[in-house]
């Protein structure tokens, strides 16, 4: 099935990259840049990173910024994820959600709009399975952001190992 993957550049989304692409042809990259740090919908950190990530995974990307306004944000994804079906011929859409049941049921309801697939390969995974396997899968993921206690900037730049997986 050819695919289009809703990316953020965070370990989730790439790590849905790696299990999809096992099975499936990944069509292209498609990113929200949110300008509302505090978004609903989107991942905010890092996403300045999605132009490099995408050459590196060697896919086109689709790039869209948002003022991130709740539920208006929608529009903005459904108009991307639409831009991938006519560029792209896109199936389905891919998404790294695990635990939000407010971002899987709006980006499910855009795909059926769309009369396309919605694949969560990570939905209700535990966090400690998950970052096993991201690990397992030879991914190199670094602690970009902090923002809960009791975590501080001591845990900024650190690679996230057995060693860290133990500690956390």
């Amino acid at each position: 099935m050819k695919l289009g993957i809703l990316y953020s550049t965070g370990k989730d989304s790439t790590y849905a990259v790696h299990l999809a692409s096992l099975n499936h042809e990944i069509m292209c990259l498609i990113s929200l840049e949110s300008m509302n740090p505090e978004s609903y919908m989107f991942h905010t950190p890092n996403i300045s990173l999605a132009k490099l990530c995408a050459n590196a995974l060697e896919k086109p990307l689709i790039l869209k910024k948002t003022q991130g306004v709740k539920e208006e944000e929608l529009k903005d994804l459904k108009d991307a994820i639409t831009e991938a079906k006519k560029a792209y011929d896109i199936e389905g859409v891919v998404t790294g959600a695990n635990e939000s049941v407010y971002q899987a049921q709006r980006i499910q309801k855009i795909c059926n709009e769309l009369d396309i697939w919605c694949f969560n390969p990570l939905w209700k995974m535990k966090p400690e399975k998950l970052v096993q396997k991201t690990i397992d899968a030879g991914m190199r993921t670094m602690i970009t952001g902090v923002f809960a206690f009791p975590f501080d900037e001591t845990w900024l730049g650190r690679i996230i190992d057995e060693k860290t997986l133990s500690e956390l």
